[in-house]
Protein backbone atom coordinates (compact mmCIF):
# COMPACT_ATOMS: atom_id res chain seq x y z
CA UNK A 1 0.00 0.00 0.00
CA UNK A 2 1.30 3.42 -0.93
CA UNK A 3 0.66 6.06 1.70
CA UNK A 4 0.76 9.77 1.05
CA UNK A 5 1.97 11.97 3.88
CA UNK A 6 1.39 15.68 4.25
CA UNK A 7 0.94 16.65 7.91
CA UNK A 8 3.31 13.94 9.15
CA UNK A 9 6.04 15.52 7.02
CA UNK A 10 6.10 18.70 9.11
CA UNK A 11 9.55 19.95 10.05
CA UNK A 12 10.90 19.08 13.50
CA UNK A 13 13.12 21.81 14.93
CA UNK A 14 16.30 21.98 12.84
CA UNK A 15 16.22 18.24 12.06
CA UNK A 16 14.24 18.41 8.82
CA UNK A 17 11.33 16.10 8.04
CA UNK A 18 10.96 12.37 8.70
CA UNK A 19 11.50 9.98 5.80
CA UNK A 20 8.46 8.17 4.43
CA UNK A 21 10.11 4.85 5.28
CA UNK A 22 10.12 5.77 8.99
CA UNK A 23 6.50 6.94 8.92
CA UNK A 24 5.45 3.73 7.17
CA UNK A 25 7.25 1.62 9.77
CA UNK A 26 5.49 3.52 12.58
CA UNK A 27 2.07 2.88 11.05
CA UNK A 28 2.80 -0.75 10.17
CA UNK A 29 3.88 -1.38 13.77
CA UNK A 30 0.90 0.43 15.29
CA UNK A 31 -1.71 -1.49 13.28
CA UNK A 32 -0.93 -4.68 15.19
CA UNK A 33 0.56 -3.26 18.38
CA UNK A 34 -0.95 -4.52 21.65
CA UNK A 35 -3.71 -2.24 22.96
CA UNK A 36 -2.14 -2.33 26.43
CA UNK A 37 0.57 0.05 25.20
CA UNK A 38 -1.99 2.80 24.62
CA UNK A 39 -4.60 2.21 27.32
CA UNK A 40 -5.15 4.62 30.18
CA UNK A 41 -3.02 4.07 33.28
CA UNK A 42 -2.45 5.82 36.61
CA UNK A 43 1.17 6.80 35.88
CA UNK A 44 2.34 10.27 34.86
CA UNK A 45 3.35 9.22 31.36
CA UNK A 46 3.72 10.60 27.86
CA UNK A 47 -0.02 11.16 27.55
CA UNK A 48 0.13 13.34 30.68
CA UNK A 49 3.04 15.31 29.19
CA UNK A 50 1.35 16.12 25.86
CA UNK A 51 -2.26 16.54 27.00
CA UNK A 52 -2.24 20.30 26.43
CA UNK A 53 -0.95 19.99 22.86
CA UNK A 54 -2.73 16.84 21.67
CA UNK A 55 -5.57 16.02 24.09
CA UNK A 56 -8.17 15.34 25.23
CA UNK A 57 -8.10 11.63 24.40
CA UNK A 58 -11.10 10.47 22.38
CA UNK A 59 -10.52 6.72 22.30
CA UNK A 60 -7.85 4.05 21.93
CA UNK A 61 -7.47 4.74 18.19
CA UNK A 62 -6.77 8.42 18.94
CA UNK A 63 -4.31 7.52 21.71
CA UNK A 64 -2.46 5.26 19.24
CA UNK A 65 -2.18 8.13 16.74
CA UNK A 66 -0.93 10.44 19.49
CA UNK A 67 1.81 7.95 20.36
CA UNK A 68 2.87 7.85 16.71
CA UNK A 69 3.06 11.63 16.63
CA UNK A 70 5.21 11.66 19.77
CA UNK A 71 7.53 9.03 18.26
CA UNK A 72 7.69 10.98 14.97
CA UNK A 73 8.92 14.09 16.77
CA UNK A 74 11.11 12.26 19.30
CA UNK A 75 12.89 10.35 16.51
CA UNK A 76 13.74 13.68 14.90
CA UNK A 77 14.95 15.26 18.12
CA UNK A 78 17.04 12.32 19.25
CA UNK A 79 18.66 11.14 16.01
CA UNK A 80 17.27 12.96 12.96
CA UNK A 81 15.50 9.62 12.28
CA UNK A 82 18.71 7.59 12.15
CA UNK A 83 18.06 3.96 13.15
CA UNK A 84 21.81 3.44 13.65
CA UNK A 85 22.51 6.47 15.82
CA UNK A 86 25.04 5.71 18.50
CA UNK A 87 25.97 7.09 21.91
CA UNK A 88 25.32 10.76 22.69
CA UNK A 89 28.86 12.08 23.00
CA UNK A 90 27.61 15.27 24.68
CA UNK A 91 26.17 13.32 27.63
CA UNK A 92 28.88 12.70 30.25
CA UNK A 93 26.84 9.92 31.90
CA UNK A 94 26.84 7.90 28.67
CA UNK A 95 29.96 6.04 29.72
CA UNK A 96 28.96 2.45 30.50
CA UNK A 97 27.32 -0.25 28.36
CA UNK A 98 24.02 0.35 30.21
CA UNK A 99 24.05 4.16 30.01
CA UNK A 100 25.10 4.47 26.37
CA UNK A 101 22.22 5.45 24.13
CA UNK A 102 21.50 3.72 20.85
CA UNK A 103 19.17 3.88 17.91
CA UNK A 104 16.60 6.24 16.54
CA UNK A 105 15.02 7.06 19.92
CA UNK A 106 18.31 7.07 21.87
CA UNK A 107 17.16 4.69 24.60
CA UNK A 108 19.78 3.16 26.87
CA UNK A 109 19.84 -0.30 28.42
CA UNK A 110 19.39 0.98 31.97
CA UNK A 111 15.80 1.88 31.03
CA UNK A 112 14.92 -1.82 31.29
CA UNK A 113 14.53 -1.29 35.05
CA UNK A 114 11.37 0.81 34.64
CA UNK A 115 9.12 -2.24 34.11
CA UNK A 116 9.45 -5.98 33.66
CA UNK A 117 7.60 -5.77 30.31
CA UNK A 118 10.61 -3.95 28.85
CA UNK A 119 13.01 -6.72 29.85
CA UNK A 120 10.49 -9.32 28.67
CA UNK A 121 10.29 -7.67 25.24
CA UNK A 122 14.08 -7.69 24.84
CA UNK A 123 14.25 -11.32 25.97
CA UNK A 124 11.51 -12.31 23.52
CA UNK A 125 13.24 -10.61 20.59
CA UNK A 126 16.87 -11.49 21.34
CA UNK A 127 16.99 -14.29 23.90
CA UNK A 128 19.18 -12.07 26.09
CA UNK A 129 18.74 -9.06 28.38
CA UNK A 130 22.23 -7.53 28.66
CA UNK A 131 22.92 -3.91 27.68
CA UNK A 132 25.19 -4.70 24.73
CA UNK A 133 22.44 -6.85 23.22
CA UNK A 134 19.95 -4.06 23.89
CA UNK A 135 22.08 -1.56 21.97
CA UNK A 136 22.51 -3.96 19.04
CA UNK A 137 18.83 -4.93 18.84
CA UNK A 138 17.50 -1.38 19.20
CA UNK A 139 19.51 -0.40 16.12
CA UNK A 140 18.79 -3.46 13.98
CA UNK A 141 15.21 -4.38 14.86
CA UNK A 142 12.99 -1.43 14.04
CA UNK A 143 9.78 -2.97 15.40
CA UNK A 144 11.53 -3.64 18.69
CA UNK A 145 12.85 -0.06 18.85
CA UNK A 146 9.39 1.41 18.25
CA UNK A 147 7.58 -0.85 20.69
CA UNK A 148 10.26 -0.53 23.35
CA UNK A 149 10.20 3.25 23.23
CA UNK A 150 6.39 3.39 23.21
CA UNK A 151 6.26 1.11 26.26
CA UNK A 152 8.99 3.07 28.03
CA UNK A 153 7.10 6.33 27.51
CA UNK A 154 4.16 4.82 29.39
CA UNK A 155 6.33 4.29 32.50
CA UNK A 156 8.42 7.47 32.57
CA UNK A 157 8.81 10.85 30.92
CA UNK A 158 12.25 11.30 32.46
CA UNK A 159 14.36 8.93 30.33
CA UNK A 160 14.46 11.23 27.28
CA UNK A 161 15.69 14.78 27.88
CA UNK A 162 13.56 16.33 25.10
CA UNK A 163 10.44 14.79 26.67
CA UNK A 164 11.39 15.53 30.28
CA UNK A 165 12.03 19.18 29.39
CA UNK A 166 8.98 19.24 27.04
CA UNK A 167 11.19 20.38 24.17
CA UNK A 168 9.27 18.18 21.73
CA UNK A 169 5.91 19.70 22.64
CA UNK A 170 6.06 22.76 20.40
CA UNK A 171 6.73 20.50 17.39
CA UNK A 172 3.76 18.18 18.01
CA UNK A 173 0.89 18.58 15.57
CA UNK A 174 -2.83 17.91 15.97
CA UNK A 175 -3.05 17.75 12.16
CA UNK A 176 -0.40 15.00 12.09
CA UNK A 177 -2.37 13.07 14.73
CA UNK A 178 -5.46 13.29 12.53
CA UNK A 179 -3.44 12.11 9.53
CA UNK A 180 -2.08 9.18 11.56
CA UNK A 181 -5.64 8.31 12.64
CA UNK A 182 -6.78 8.26 9.01
CA UNK A 183 -3.80 6.21 7.87
CA UNK A 184 -4.34 3.69 10.68
CA UNK A 185 -7.94 3.27 9.50
CA UNK A 186 -7.10 2.87 5.82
Amino acid sequence: MTRHFKECKQKVKNRGVPPDSFLNELIDWAINAPDEIFEKNQIHDIYSNVLTELGPWKNLHHRKAVMLEVLRVLGGFESSWDWNADVDTTNPSSNTPCTKEAGIFQCSGNSISFDSSLKDLLLKVSGKTDCDTFREITKSNHEFAIEYCARLLRFTVNHHGPIKRKEINEWLSQAAVTEFENLLSA
